[in-house]
């Protein structure tokens, strides 16, 4: 490819040139693709991410939001079974205290709720335990005595007490999907671990069993 201006071979003027300096004034303009690029543009890629991350952020905390009050509505739904619990053990114990003598830890159990069962993330675990308690002492006597076990009342409180564990056992495992779902979410950047660290969010504890329900797993029943 040739140069575009060719010392050697270009066609010269052999008069030379003479140039005259123009009296005039050029203003300066630009174009609105100019002024855009130029002006407009680097505020725009400075404000979009901005207002983008906070988006992010008021999604991320109306997703904690909603999340907490899924937990709470969880966690209520197990209160309702245990309190349902409570009453079936104060309502057998009554009829069963009538008719024999009943183990006194039994009703030490039942005078623990009779002043009303308060409820809270502290407590939860340990009431269950209680009532687990209560229901494992108070049954094998009702067993004993086959007139009791016949009682309409008691073999009903009965039957609403096995199904009432097997509610609160699914109601557990839906908390504790919950609460697996709240743990991670908090940790996702980068939205989500910012709100979670701005709002001092921290991770949540699954229901677990007790120690001596793991030792009662591990034993031979058959």
């Amino acid at each position: 490819m040739a140069n575009e201006l060719d010392e050697l071979n270009a066609t010269v003027n052999p008069a030379g040139r003479d140039v005259n300096v123009i009296e005039k004034q050029l203003k300066v303009t630009t174009t609105g693709a100019e002024t855009f690029f130029c002006v407009y543009l680097p505020w725009l890629l400075f404000i979009i991410p901005g207002l983008i991350l906070w988006f992010m952020r008021m999604s991320a905390r109306n997703y904690f939001l909603k999340l907490q009050q899924k937990l709470q509505a969880e966690a209520s739904q197990i209160d309702n079974y245990l309190e349902q619990r409570v009453v079936i053990l104060q309502n057998v114990a009554a009829l069963v205290n009538k008719a024999v003598d009943l183990d006194k830890d039994v009703m030490k159990t039942v005078a623990a709720f009779r002043g009303g069962v308060n409820i809270s993330d502290e407590n939860r675990n340990a009431i269950a335990e209680q009532l687990n308690g209560g229901f494992a002492r108070l049954f094998p006597q009702v067993e004993a005595y086959p007139e009791l076990k016949a009682h309409a009342a008691i073999a009903d409180a009965m039957q609403q007490n096995s199904y009432l564990q097997k509610e609160i056992t699914a109601a557990r495992g839906l908390y504790n999907d919950t609460v697996m779902q709240w743990n991670s979410c908090i940790y996702e950047l980068p939205a989500r671990k910012i709100v979670a660290a701005a709002n001092g969010y921290t991770t949540r504890i699954p229901f677990t069993a007790s120690a001596e329900v793991k030792a009662q797993a591990r034993g031979v029943f058959f």
